[in-house]
């Protein structure tokens, strides 16, 4: 890419230099916050325009501490303190917390002339956390716009894409009692595995 920038016409490498700028800062705090999956969305709003999202899926490891405590004590947190933006979840895959704020962040694009700063905007943030069996991390989901007057829409995609979620391996038999199964037999094995919290 910068090959192909530095051929572009004079008057158009300027402009293809902060678009390359600005992608491999972003990428490298995507691999600094050890995300996995990036997916960058554009979706019509309610005043016929378009708003933007960026959803990613990371992992934060939980070396030294068992996550499913780690999670279960932030959902409980999240229980006792409803009005901060926390409420748990109960997921197909096991418990979770859903976190959500609106913050000032720093706004893609130029600074008007004259300014002290960077541009700033305000976007919802939601934030999924969760574990599973067998998984040494906490699974993190988030999803960020600035659409804010479509927070409840976005939260309902981040609450349905956080539902998907599963820690079965697709290539193990149904039905063979692995952790994974969605059901598992009563009484077995994966049963009160599964059922960690009671």
């Amino acid at each position: 890419m910068v090959e192909q920038a530095l051929e572009l016409p004079a008057e158009m490498r300027d402009q293809a230099e902060q678009v390359l700028q600005f992608y491999a800062g972003f990428v490298t705090s995507l691999t600094a916050q050890n995300v996995r999956a990036c997916a960058v969305g554009l979706h019509p709003n309610n005043s016929g325009g378009f708003a933007s999202s960026t959803l990613t899926v990371s992992m934060v490891p939980a070396s030294g501490v068992n996550p499913k405590l780690v999670i279960a004590s932030m959902a409980g947190t999240a229980a006792d303190a409803p009005d901060e933006g926390m409420r748990p979840l109960e997921l197909p895959c096991g418990l979770g917390f859903l976190s959500e704020e609106k913050r000032r962040t720093v706004a893609p694009g130029r600074p008007p002339e004259g300014s002290d700063g960077p541009l700033m905007g305000t976007v919802w943030q939601g934030t999924v956390a969760l574990t599973g069996s067998g998984t040494p991390d906490i699974i993190v989901i988030q999803l960020v716009t600035s659409a804010i007057e479509m927070a409840d829409d976005y939260r309902n995609i981040l609450l349905g894409v956080a539902h998907t979620v599963t820690f079965r391996d697709p290539s193990f038999p149904q039905g063979a009692g692995y952790l994974g199964d969605l059901d598992p037999e009563p009484g077995s094995a994966a049963a009160a595995v599964r059922s960690d919290f009671g």
